[in-house]
């Protein structure tokens, strides 16, 4: 019996013109016929494996021997002219839409894709070395989409549909989810996955691709080894989250660590860390819990370090007060466009907290809290770099006083490929903080501070 029997029989929808399309064709499928067949033979799969294929979890590479089999089979007895490489192409897309995700499957297997942004079912797009670019990945209707926007967020205990059309989820390789539906989307469901390296990007990494310079690193290390509190801040896709984890394996490995996020992305290397992550509500609207809940409780949890993914509420009043009563050496992220927009957005948060503060007492806070704020940016070439760290000197008057360290000097032009050809350098400033990190037997090399002057003024 042909596949377009079996499929009829089973009572798959079949298109009658898709099966004529390949015997006009002979040699090969066309992409439309080569999605209708791909589309049937799935449905074919179901009926005689579906009972089966929900134990996928439990032995997902015992599943997937099984899975190529049963296709092989499939179309080992059509006599519609399909070419091996399609047939390939055929068991490999179906696969991945049982067991992975679909069409975007190889992307997120595809180590120089950073980004995936699908705007709807027809529309794929990825971010490769800073640059964004259209692929040919395409899924079969929304119905697909969202099968497969369910598979992800449903895996880490989340949920979307009409009552809660927006979701923040990862991948278990802690890549980054977010997924809007209808009727918030209007186009059609919309996915983007910022992926994370499978192996974390280490410091070494991080000099190689010029985001800091080796000095840098080593003051990096001395201040979070000398407990400081530091506070990383850039906009969007700047690479906040990879520098917070690259930093933090300079924590002592004798020391407890506690990270809050809102979903868990941080991969830290040593053994004593507690994970928190944060709960949304069900579907009653009962039983979330906040980052700021998260953050009052480390408090009872005796750390040594508190690390935050990222504050953008009232719970930065919270992790500032942690920092001020013995919590050194905390750190975390906030989206800004500068250090000094940095300052100014944590007030704003420790003002959305509802405790009505003076903006001195405030200041007063973050001055005595933090002590570097380091900024990333990411530049017109794609590339991701430190532009500016900055030491919090304390108050003079009502004012935060910051002093630059390092910062990124523009002014060595640019190539002819277009690429940035600066680099991050000292302003010969050595830091208040240097006393303090020389008194817990921290210190760093004389050359560490050494004036770097511009290119050109």
């Amino acid at each position: 019996m042909s596949l377009s029997d079996r499929l009829a029989a089973a009572g798959a929808v079949v298109e009658p013109q898709v099966f004529d399309d390949v015997m006009d064709r002979g040699a090969g499928a066309s992409l439309d016929t080569k999605d209708a067949i791909k589309r049937n033979i799935h449905y074919l799969l179901i009926e005689e494996m579906g009972t089966e294929l929900d134990s996928a979890q439990a032995d997902e590479a015992g599943m997937r021997y099984r899975i190529e089999a049963k296709l092989q089979d499939l179309l080992n007895q059509e006599t519609t002219p399909l070419s091996a490489e399609d047939k390939r192409g055929i068991i490999a897309d179906v696969i991945d839409n049982i067991l992975g995700y679909g069409p975007i499957e190889t992307l997120l297997n595809d180590p120089t894709v950073t980004e995936v942004m699908v705007n709807n079912p027809q529309t794929v797009f990825i971010e490769r070395a800073g640059r964004i670019y259209l692929t040919d990945k395409h899924f079969v209707d929304e119905a697909h989409l969202l099968r497969i926007i369910d598979k992800i967020v449903s895996r880490v205990g989340r949920r979307i549909d009409e009552a809660s059309p927006m979701v923040d989820a990862r991948l278990p390789d802690g890549s980054r989810v977010n997924a809007v539906i209808a009727p918030l989307a209007i186009n059609g469901p919309m996915l983007t996955i910022r992926k994370f390296s499978h192996d974390p990007f280490t410091a070494e990494d991080l000099i190689a691709f010029g985001t800091m310079s080796r000095r840098v690193a080593g003051f990096l290390e001395a201040c979070v080894k000398g407990r400081l509190n530091i506070l990383i801040s850039g906009g969007t896709g700047t690479g906040k989250t990879t520098l917070l984890n690259v930093v933090s394996a300079y924590v002592p490995t004798d020391e407890r660590i506690v990270t809050v996020e809102d979903a868990a992305e941080l991969r830290l290397r040593q053994a004593h860390v507690l994970r928190l992550e944060a709960r949304p509500a069900n579907i009653e609207g009962r039983g979330q819990v906040t980052i700021r809940d998260l953050v009052r409780n480390t408090l009872r949890m005796r750390p040594d370090r508190i690390i935050v993914g990222e504050v953008r509420g009232g719970e930065t009043l919270d992790m500032l007060q942690a920092m001020n009563t013995g919590h050194d050496g905390s750190l975390t992220t906030v989206h800004a466009n500068s250090p000094r927009d940095a300052l100014a957005r944590l007030e704003t948060m420790v003002l959305m907290s509802g405790i009505d503060l003076p903006v001195r007492a405030i200041r007063e806070q973050i001055s005595s809290a933090i002590n570097v704020l380091v900024h990333l940016a990411r530049l017109r070439d794609g590339t991701r770099r430190i532009t500016q760290i900055s030491e919090v000197q304390g108050m003079e008057g009502d004012t935060v006083v910051l002093q630059d360290i390092f910062y990124f000097d523009y002014s060595m032009g640019i190539d002819e490929a277009g690429h940035f050809l600066g680099h991050v350098k000292s302003t010969g400033l050595r830091p208040v903080f240097m006393r303090r990190l020389e008194d817990l037997g921290v210190t760093l090399p004389p050359e560490t501070f050494e004036y770097e002057p511009p290119a050109h003024r």
